[in-house]
């Protein structure tokens, strides 16, 4: 363009002529070239990009399925924070450096060529632009820096929101039954308030860092053409050079500025990517894939609690288990009673080793279960919950989950132990019927059948029941306890229940009370013990409040 003006100043018509047909070929040339290379670029970056979302993604669910159930409990990885960060730091991260990268590396590849041109042309005139340039870098820098804080505060305020919106959207029914819609609302608005008032601040902070950017843009110029002004008159720079000089580095100037202008951007980025390596970069404290555990074939199922005291990580102040001592030899159904809140539950999860005891140690045939790998030994380890978990798919899908590649005839006869068969097969669907998210198109019974059909399927050695029968309607529960009977043949069996009628025929009992074991024997020498004995009591208070 510079040339282009200095053609001008030519007396020669003839010389005018051919250099301006020769700067408009070139031109267009230019402008033929500049869009194949953008559309390239661009095609390019985009199948980039969406390789690299989904890389990403894959990337940390495959490592947030390694974490131990702690993380999970921390307030910071509730489920609607997980997966906001799925949903958005792995776009963020697409959009930094698919998007927002390649426009930097184009600007840094521009901006070093103009001024390595600058200075062969007049390199005075280009010492005055480029001295001016790191203030317009300065500028950004401080407000890049200043709006990474804030994008922090910002994402976890929406981290907050989103698991709100989670949790309400699993919940919905509970909401429309309470008439709970307006509360909900009030409570959403309540967490996106922090997130408005930092983006407002952050859109303050962004507005001055680019008036101060575009301030001394504007001021380059004007400083450029006085001095080049002052060079010109000292027969110092030619018109062509001065022209050339100017253009160039006003149009680098310009392209800083511009690029400037996607710091928010970068610092959004850069704080997704932050989330993303730290997330990637952690060690979980429980190794399911523990290369050097132990990887039986087989087990035969004798489960021993020595000395055991454990408390939750996010409550360490609350013991929940204090000394307990249990043996469950092979083969044997064990049961736990006990008052709600006196840790029987926790004793389940210990066994899956969904968390580590805070001291003593937890023995599967005499072997420490840290010196197992983890996921060779849950595949011989059954559990089926209070709250059966059941998962958006068929019937058939939510069974065959335990094995891979079970064959129809192992389903049916799964789902025929479990007493399914017949209320699986009366639905028009059959198996095939849809679940619903959480298994909400099936009652608690029928949940709770599929869900022990599932464990059934697996064929465990170790079968744990955690209050498997609690919120189960009296028929409902005749059938799932005929289930579980049949079930529990020839397996150890460790049964958590609330309803002592159903573990009758256990061949022990343990009865625990604020993390202690404090009785132990069958059913008969429990009950022998008389008004003295805490299980007598529970079995007497449960007569009672049936009554």
């Amino acid at each position: 363009m510079a040339a282009l003006l200095a053609v001008y100043f030519t007396t020669d018509h003839n010389e005018l002529r051919s250099q301006t047909r020769i700067y408009c070929f070139a031109f267009l040339a230019f402008a033929v070239f500049a869009f194949l290379t953008n559309v390239i670029q661009h095609y390019y970056f985009g199948i980039m990009g969406e390789s690299l979302t989904k890389r990403v993604r894959e990337a940390l669910f495959e490592k947030l399925l390694t974490y131990e159930i702690e993380w999970f409990d921390q307030e910071n990885n509730s489920s609607g924070a997980v997966c906001s960060r799925l949903a958005t730091d792995a776009t963020m991260v697409r959009t930094l450096v698919a998007d927002r990268l390649s426009m930097l590396a184009q600007a840094i590849s521009s901006t070093t060529l103009a001024v390595v041109l600058g200075l062969i042309l007049s390199w005075k005139l280009a010492l005055v632009a480029i001295s001016l340039q790191p203030c317009i870098i300065a500028a950004f820098y401080i407000s890049t820096t200043t709006m990474q804080t804030m994008s922090k505060k910002i994402l976890k305020a929406q981290n907050e929101s989103s698991e709100l919106a989670s949790e309400a959207v699993v919940n919905h029914r509970i909401i429309t039954a309470f008439c709970f819609q307006e509360k909900v609302l009030k409570l959403f608005e309540l967490t996106q308030v922090s997130s408005k008032k930092e983006s407002h601040r952050q859109s303050w902070y962004a507005g001055f860092g680019l008036f101060l950017s575009q301030f001394i843009t504007g001021a380059i110029p004007a400083l450029t053409f006085w001095y080049g002004g002052r060079l010109l008159y000292h027969k110092e720079i030619t018109y062509k050079h001065l022209f050339q000089t100017f253009l160039i580095l006003v149009t680098t100037g310009r392209l800083i500025a511009e690029t400037g202008t996607i710091t928010a951007d970068l610092s959004k980025g850069t704080s997704a990517l932050e989330s993303v390596f730290r997330i990637l970069k952690r060690r979980t404290k429980i190794d399911p894939e523990h290369s050097d555990g132990i990887k039986p074939e087989k087990i035969n199922g004798e489960i021993e609690f020595k000395q055991v005291h454990f408390f939750y990580p996010n409550r360490p102040k609350q013991m929940i288990l204090t000394g307990v001592n249990l043996q469950i030899d092979a083969a044997k159904v064990a049961a736990i009673v006990g008052r709600s809140g006196s840790g029987k539950s926790t004793i389940i999860k210990l066994i899956e080793r969904f968390y580590d005891t805070s001291s003593g140690s937890i023995d599967v045939d005499s072997i420490n279960i840290k010196s197992y790998n983890l996921r060779a030994l849950r595949s011989h380890i059954a559990l089926v919950s209070q709250e059966p978990t059941l998962f958006a798919g068929t019937i058939r899908d939510n069974i065959a989950y335990a094995k891979e590649n079970a064959t129809e005839a192992e389903i049916i006869e799964a789902a025929t132990i479990a007493n399914a068969h017949d209320f699986i097969s009366s639905m028009e669907d059959g198996y095939e019927t849809y679940c619903g998210e959480r298994g909400v198109q099936l009652s608690g019974g029928q949940k709770q059948r599929i869900a022990l059909a599932r464990a059934i399927l697996k064929n465990p050695t170790i079968l744990l029941l955690d209050e498997a029968t609690s919120s189960l309607d009296v028929n409902s529960e005749k059938l799932v306890q005929k289930a579980l009977e049949r079930t529990m043949t020839g397996r150890t069996c460790l049964v958590v229940a609330h309803r002592l009628s159903t573990i009758q025929k256990a061949d022990k009992i343990a009865v625990i009370d604020q993390g202690r074991i404090i009785e132990e024997g069958n059913h008969f020498e429990l009950i022998n013990k008389g008004e003295m004995g805490a299980y007598f009591s529970l079995v007497k208070l449960q007569q009672l409040s049936a009554m």
